[in-house]
């Protein structure tokens, strides 16, 4: 609970009973609930989750999206944050976005990847392809996102109805970024935070994942423009016409003058 609020923390996880349970152990006192999305996995992430006190949620259509999507559905929070289950975003930074939204009155938080306690460097061609889509992003919708593709972010779940979240894959991540800083309604802000060594292996296909998501970029927006389109204009109400004045006849002493 934070000033009165729940708060969820959803985790797609494929395969991540490696990581699972010692992201779990690091969540903060101000954390109500954790939800596992047990997306299709093979080892005993589920089981690994559970033992840790985390609800785990299954979902049987494997992907990012999907996981997601199943995640806020069940999530029972009215603050939902998300990341991932192989320990590269670090729980302990929750407290901290937490009180910029409530301090700022933000309804949307995406974190950015900034710097590895390590010291750890990120791999070239990741850095590069986050750099593309990022400033990909930037043009297509005006928006300044330094990491695009975030996998940590915070809403707060009255929101979720605004958001038309279309994509079932890895781009759900761009998306829902995109949805949140286009929508006029919606305050949205994008916080730095280091982030942690991975445990695991990571389910990412670079090439792939990363060209589909710059052509979804362009899907985006041609959907965008489309629905924008298709929003009827508001008919402005004529103001109704002053009715004629009645004719006054006058009326003489001794007849018509």
């Amino acid at each position: 609970m934070y000033r009165g609020k729940r708060v969820s923390v959803v985790i797609p996880c494929h395969n991540e009973e490696d990581g699972i349970a010692e992201v779990i152990d690091q969540m903060p006192d101000c954390i109500d609930e954790v939800v596992c999305v047990d997306n299709c996995s093979t080892d005993n992430t589920a089981q690994a989750a559970t033992e840790r006190g985390a609800r785990v949620v299954p979902e049987s259509r494997k992907g990012y999206g999907y996981a997601h999507k199943a995640g806020y559905a069940a999530a029972k929070g009215d603050i939902i944050v998300t990341m991932d289950g192989d320990g590269t975003y670090p729980p302990d930074s929750l407290p901290l976005l937490l009180y910029v939204m409530f301090e700022e009155n933000v309804d949307f938080i995406t974190a950015r990847r900034w710097y590895s306690k390590n010291g750890d460097t990120k791999n070239p061609i990741r850095l590069l392809g986050n750099a593309v889509l990022s400033g990909t992003m930037m043009l297509l919708y005006f928006k300044f996102i330094v990491d695009s593709q975030s996998g940590m972010w915070m809403f707060k779940k009255e929101i979720l109805a605004d958001l038309d979240l279309t994509s079932d894959s890895m781009a759900l991540s761009e998306e829902i970024k995109i949805e949140a800083f286009t929508h006029p309604g919606i305050r949205s802000f994008e916080m730095p935070i280091y982030y942690g060594e991975r445990i695991g292996v990571s389910k990412l296909n670079v090439w792939r994942d990363g060209l589909y998501n710059l052509f979804f970029l362009f899907k985006k927006r041609f959907m965008l423009r489309k629905k924008h389109a298709r929003r009827p204009a508001v008919a402005a109400t004529p103001t109704p016409a002053p009715a004629p004045e009645a004719e006054v006849s006058e009326h003489r002493a001794g007849g018509v003058g």
